[in-house]
Parts: structure tokens; C-alpha cells; sequence
């Protein structure tokens, strides 16, 4: 199961294709976000799924269970693979989310919750949004609320895998950002990253990456890269 999901962080359409296009006849798991999600709208979703990609849909929903129940409703019917929400919403919103993807009357895509934004460091989280304790008992609590509802995982940092794991079992799912080559000291705007090395160790599920990769002057290369250091030497253009 475990696979390098590259997050479209495109403003359109057209750069998200030109991209795509420089990895030849690679088909790789793809995240769309919110940038490209709403600049290009539904039709994006269904493009990449007809050139062969698998989709994780990173809207990052957060809203009363209800609101939720009915967008989650509407992006599986788009044949996403994964969906994600914000576990700070509460139980009864991952439930209703999950409730909305089973059913569908579609394939049941994957639904995880979001923990704290890998740009989320203790004292910003302490400080500004007032959660006490350390970010590995935030995380760790919010994935045991995402378990409790139902939900497949979870989106964390590589550095709370282990624990989610020991905690929670290997089954449920840890989908982390955050994670650069050793020589990478460019974080850019993330604060807790590993390197894919560190991720797979940890017994991450999926790795999410997006500048390394969209950015390098050959991403072809990288992403591959990031496939052999993240699978243990994987080089087939699998989807």
C-alpha cells in the first residue's frame, strides 16, 4: 500500500498537465488541493482519473456534521481515491463523512482526518490556538478521535508515525507531508519533516510531496528517487 503521492500545487489546469506531461508514461498517485481544486473545479478530478491517476482530494473539510455529510457526498461520486477532513471538527463530523462516503452509491474512497498542519510547531500551537500540551499528544488525540469515528487514518508528520502506529495499529493509515532528501535544508513554509528514509521506517503508509519534486529540474528523476528511498527500491511507473 504504501506509494509517493505528488501534491499539484498549480494554479491551473494547463501548468498542472505541462507538469504532468514532463514524467512521461508515469502515472502517479496525485493530490489536488484546494489551489487547483477551486481555480479548475470538478472537471480536474475526472480529467486526471481518465489519464490514470489515483486522486487524493485535499480539501481539508471542516463544518457542521451536516455540511460535511454533503460535500463528502458530492467528491466520491468524482471517483476520488482518498478524502480528507479536519479532525478538529469533531466524532460526529468524521462520522458523518464516513456515513456520506459508504453511502454514495460509488466506490468507498478512502476517508482520513487532518491532525496539525505539518507548519504547525508547539509554540504556535499552544500560543495561538491554545491547545495545550505537546504536538505528539494533539496528533495522537485527534487520531484516536478519527479511529473512534470510523475513518481509514490520518494526516500527520512523519515524526508522530511511530506513535499513531503503536497506539492505533498498523492498519490504520498515516498519510504525512513533510518530507525532503537529507541534503534538502529547504522546508519551506513545513516545520516537522523527515526524509523518506526516516518516513518508511517510521512505517508511514503514504508520502506526500510537492515542491521537491514539482520544482526539480528533472522531477522525473526525483519522484523516482523518492519512490526507491520511500518503497525500498521500487522504479516501475506504477499508479
Amino acid at each position: 500500500m504504501k506509494d509517493v503521492i505528488i501534491a499539484l500545487d498549480f494554479r491551473d489546469k494547463k501548468s498542472a498537465l505541462t507538469f504532468l506531461d514532463r514524467l512521461g508514461g508515469a502515472r502517479p498517485f496525485v493530490k489536488i488541493g484546494m489551489e487547483l481544486f477551486y481555480a479548475e473545479g470538478p472537471g480536474i478530478v475526472r480529467e486526471l482519473k481518465e489519464r490514470g491517476h489515483r486522486i487524493f482530494l485535499d480539501l481539508k473539510l471542516h463544518d457542521i456534521p451536516n455540511t460535511v455529510r454533503g460535500a463528502v457526498g458530492s467528491v466520491v461520486r468524482l471517483g476520488t481515491d482518498i478524502v480528507n477532513i479536519h479532525a478538529s471538527g469533531g466524532i460526529a463530523m468524521m462520522e458523518a463523512a464516513r456515513e456520506a462516503a459508504e453511502t454514495s452509491g460509488t466506490q468507498r474512497p478512502l476517508i482520513i482526518a487532518v491532525t496539525q498542519l505539518t507548519s504547525t510547531g508547539q509554540e504556535m500551537m499552544n500560543e495561538q490556538l491554545l491547545i495545550h500540551g505537546t504536538v505528539e499528544e494533539a496528533v495522537l488525540h485527534y487520531a484516536r478521535n478519527a479511529s473512534a469515528a470510523g475513518l481509514d487514518g490520518v494526516v500527520c508528520s512523519p515524526l508522530e508515525v511511530s506513535l499513531i502506529k503503536r497506539e492505533l495499529g498498523d492498519a490504520f493509515l498515516t498519510v504525512t507531508p513533510g518530507v525532503r532528501f537529507a541534503e534538502d535544508q529547504k522546508a519551506d513554509d513545513q516545520v516537522r519533516i523527515t526524509t523518506p528514509g526516516q518516513a518508511a521506517r517510521s512505517g508511514a503508509d503514504y508520502i506526500v510531496v510537492g515542491r521537491p519534486i514539482t520544482s526539480a529540474p528533472d522531477p522525473l528523476e526525483t519522484y523516482l528517487r523518492f519512490k526507491k528511498e520511500f518503497m525500498g527500491g521500487i522504479h516501475a511507473y506504477t499508479a
